[in-house]
């Protein structure tokens, strides 16, 4: 077959070459008059249906250098003369980039072409635009001409929307208005187009046309394309949806079959959450109830994945900033989910956005009662300390709709600060509107702190008589206090603010945990604690209604330990290395401060018949929690005598130490409490603990023994005592009978040890045997009794000093079992013991090794750490046997000496 004629168009270089020369000349020319069709166009729909489309050509058409003429002549089509439609106030982004963001275009010419046969100027430039967008776009679906197109500046807006939107009000085919739809949702694939798009009107049509029930597919396209243009939702695109009827279809779709279109209506109500101006709508149209339902159904444990939830939890945050909303959502149960929220540790990062939207019931008393009881107070201690979330801020757009913003010539004010200023002057708070900078407005800057006393009418006309932090320093010509502190801590203060209001505040805010979260955050900011935080404690501790709650929870001992001493639960047992703060002082007057308020309440009427009933008539734990506070709650003589010493309260504490601990620090509580009752019972005259000198100092008394000693005594011994190692020690019979009732009838009795000169003396080692022996001749303090001692870290029990105080014992030698005592007392009881070496003191069982062992953590000037580490090891060695240990602590107390068989004390 012969081969067919080719034409110039089939040359990629005649089509190149007529591009440059349209490029560099313009779009008019002649037509060719064997065609009767302009070479421009001919060129054009050769690239478009041969080179583009053949393999490899349009790599060929980049690399050949054709994009640069197709640009521009894209852009001398476009500004030699817009279609007279195109009036709309803006233009489209439709650029390079969104257009190979999404699929690309037909390659077909547009539904509005016009007849090729004689087409008039506009109509050719139409077809020829459209030949170029459509060359255009088939090349981009290539990422190298992507990127060249790109490096090459891209195109210039076409002013398509406009058209777009007038092809979808004015065609009536659902395949053309899907057509339509999808190309407006491709155009809004940035913040920047979605904004520009909203301000052209495009989304006013697409909710009318949603509101008026299209087909199945139209509406899948309908809510994708509403989807993409609510993302980041401008405060444009919320009216123009609000206005086109599209709310109450968008809760309608939200339960529709198709999972597609369902998720799409309820991620675009989410979207419009961020608009405060539409939210009122929102909840009158049902979107409350519908993104609750589905919030819930993406928690529950077989549901979405956590992140899914973020929109949905944002939205519900942002619909707790209007009452009407907020009623909606309390009676959908939205509260519980909130709650649930802040339990779950998977949503910390959500958790200071949940808090900051229950601020919005601040003054709804029921919801307030619900969350309480929900549990709500000791999460929001935790909050004071935990970690910042990620959530982003919301911006002015998003603030509560309760006050819709009013705008003026001369300045906008946000939050409706007109509407608050004009009814703080009608009120009659403030004069005249100078009184108010307009700086300060309800979005601008944290919640002014709870009401304080109001200003004396003696400031003058022109003062604010509401906080004085509404008005911004330097603001008004009247002296005022620095603005309220607000972090990221200021929602759960302002919470736990509006708790400690009620008239009894102490179920939930006086409980362990709520205090803990209080004391750690007044010790742990990082900078000055919010005086908030510091109202609320004062608040506490002045309310009477709160003093049984103090002394059940062990919070007045809480407050005292943490704030007075510097000791927090974390540092005890093991003491938690802190950077030095220099607050240390100002948090012991604080702590000082709340417990004076505590002690104004004690001593009180009242107070005094509510610790009386919780002592006498209160539970074994109240009793023994009421026990405890006394010490630092009452100054009253007459008072804490009578519920601690006459009537038991003391011995009750004491019989509790060998219990198992009510509260994690209880022995610390226990520890200071014992130490401030002994300064109580005897201010001036501290317990008689073992003197501080040290051994090699304190001179010995000359010993009376040695002279018998040596291989020349200057005393002859007429007796030598045999021990069980066979080591003979020389001794004087007179003296040794003499020293005691036992060795009175060995050694002058009818005994055979009478006429012998050497006496076994059994169960006695050498080390044990010296001190007995001087002590048999008369020495009082030469030191001897220390030799058996062993230093302190080592055991005690089974030692040469326990056998030598056994052997005291055995010989009726009372006066060398004190000295032995004393001895021990003085090594591991002195400067060179520890906290440590206090139980195994103890577990010698002596009563006045004992009473030493009260006294080392009775005294005054003892750490408070190692007080209490002293009375655990006490407690443990006491084990079971609580009398002992009572026994002793009564008796240093109570100033009674206590012997080796010595009488108990009975109260």
């Amino acid at each position: 077959m012969a081969a067919a004629k080719l034409s110039p168009a089939d040359s990629l270089s005649f089509c190149l070459a007529q591009l440059t020369a349209a490029a560099g000349e313009g779009l008019g020319g002649r037509k060719d008059t064997a065609t009767n069709e302009a070479p421009l166009g001919r060129a054009l729909l050769a690239l478009r249906t041969r080179h583009v489309k053949a393999a490899g050509g349009i790599e060929r058409f980049r690399a050949r250098g054709g994009l640069r003429p197709l640009l521009a002549v894209l852009r001398r089509a476009a500004a030699a003369g817009p279609a007279p439609s195109q009036a709309g106030p803006g233009s489209a982004p439709s650029s390079v980039e969104s257009a190979a963001s999404g699929p690309a275009p037909s390659p077909g010419p547009a539904p509005s072409a016009v007849s090729s046969s004689t087409p008039s100027p506009p109509a050719r430039l139409r077809k020829t635009l459209d030949l170029a967008l459509s060359i255009l776009a088939n090349c981009c679906t290539e990422g190298e001409c992507r990127a060249e197109v790109r490096r090459l500046g891209g195109i210039i807006p076409l002013g398509a929307v406009p058209l777009l939107v007038e092809g979808l009000t004015a065609c009536q085919d659902s395949q053309c208005r899907q057509s339509v739809v999808r190309a407006l949702r491709n155009l809004a694939d940035s913040p920047q187009h979605r904004l520009a798009l909203a301000k052209q009107g495009v989304v006013r049509p697409l909710a009318e046309l949603l509101a008026a029930a299209p087909d199945p597919a139209l509406t899948l396209a309908l809510v994708r394309a509403l989807l993409e243009l609510s993302r980041g939702c401008s405060r444009a695109c919320a009216e123009q949806l609000s206005l086109g009827g599209g709310l109450g279809p968008l809760v309608s779709l939200a339960s529709h079959p198709k999972r597609a279109v369902r998720e799409a209506a309820i991620l675009i109500l989410a979207n419009l959450c961020a608009q405060g101006l539409v939210r009122p709508a929102l909840g009158n149209a049902g979107a409350v109830e519908v993104l609750l339902g589905e919030l819930r159904r993406r928690r529950d444990p077989s549901g979405a994945s956590p992140a899914s939830q973020q929109p949905l939890v944002r939205a519900v945050c942002l619909l707790c900033r209007e009452a009407i909303n907020r009623a909606r959502l309390r009676d959908a149960g939205g509260l519980e989910l909130l709650m649930g929220l802040l339990r779950d540790p998977r949503a910390s990062a959500w958790h200071p956005r949940v808090v900051a939207a229950l601020v919005g019931f601040l003054y709804d008393t029921g919801a307030l009662g619900r969350l309480q009881a929900l549990g709500l107070v000791p999460l929001l201690a935790g909050q004071l300390c935990g970690e910042a979330g990620d959530e982003e801020e919301e911006g002015r757009e998003a603030a509560s709709w309760d006050f819709p913003e009013e705008r003026t010539p001369e300045r906008a004010e946000a939050g409706s600060f007109q509407s608050l200023r004009s009814w703080l002057i009608s009120e009659g708070y403030a004069a005249g509107p100078g009184d108010i900078s307009p700086d300060w407005s309800p979005e601008r800057c944290p919640p002014p702190p709870e009401p304080a006393s109001r200003a004396s009418p003696s400031l003058g006309p022109t003062s604010l008589r509401t906080p004085r932090a509404l008005r911004p320093p330097g603001r008004s010509p009247a002296a005022t206090a620095p603005e309220e502190p607000w972090g990221r801590e200021g929602p759960a203060l302002l919470l736990l603010s509006r708790f400690s209001q009620a008239p009894d505040p102490s179920g939930a805010l006086v409980t362990g945990q709520a205090l803990c979260g209080l004391l750690a955050y007044v010790t742990g900011a990082p900078g000055s604690p919010s005086p908030r935080a510091l109202r609320i404690l004062a608040r506490l501790t002045c309310n009477p209604a709160c003093l049984e709650a103090f002394v059940r929870s062990y919070g007045a001992a809480l407050l005292r330990s943490w704030l007075v001493l510097g000791v927090a639960p974390d540092d005890w047992p093991a003491l938690r290395a802190r950077p030095a703060r220099r607050s240390q002082h100002q948090h012991r007057e604080l702590g000082e401060m709340l417990l004076q308020n505590l002690t104004v309440q004690a001593e009180s009427p009242f107070g005094v018949g509510a610790l009386t009933h919780l002592l006498l008539s209160g539970s074994p734990e109240d009793r023994v929690a009421c026990a405890l506070t006394l010490p630092f709650i009452c100054r009253k003589p007459s008072l804490w005598r009578r519920l601690l010493l006459d009537q038991g309260g003391l011995r009750l504490l004491l019989s509790a130490l060998t219990r198992p601990a009510p509260h994690p620090l209880f022995l610390f509580f226990a520890a200071d409490s014992l130490s401030c009752l002994q300064g109580l019972v005897s201010p001036t005259v501290s317990p008689a603990l073992l003197p501080a000198i040290p051994l090699d100092l304190d001179p010995p008394s000359p010993c009376l023994y040695e002279p018998l000693l040596g291989p020349a005594p200057t005393a002859a011994p007429d007796l030598h005592f045999l021990l069980d190692s066979g080591l003979q020690l020389p001794a004087q019979r007179a003296a040794s009978a003499t020293a005691s009732p036992f060795f009175r009838a060995l050694l002058a009795g009818s005994f055979a040890e009478a006429h012998m000169d050497l006496v076994p003396l059994r169960g006695l080692s050498p080390s044990a045997a010296w001190p007995v022996l001087h002590y048999l001749h008369g020495c009082r303090g030469c030191r001897a009794a220390l030799g058996p001692v062993p230093p302190p870290g080592q055991r005690l029990l089974g030692s040469e000093a326990e056998e030598a105080l056994e052997a005291a014992g055995r010989f009726l030698l009372p006066g060398l079992e004190e000295e032995l005592e004393e001895a021990v007392g003085r090594i591991h009881l002195g400067p060179q013991g520890g906290p440590e070496s206090v139980g195994e003191v103890f577990r010698l069982g002596r009563p006045r090794l004992a009473a030493h062992c009260a006294r080392w953590i009775l005294g005054p000037g003892q750490c408070p750490r190692k007080r209490a580490l002293a009375l655990v090891g006490l407690v443990e060695a006491a084990g079971d046997e609580a009398g002992p240990l009572t026994e002793a602590f009564l008796a240093v107390m109570m100033g009674v000496e206590l012997g080796g068989e010595g009488p108990s004390l009975d109260g």
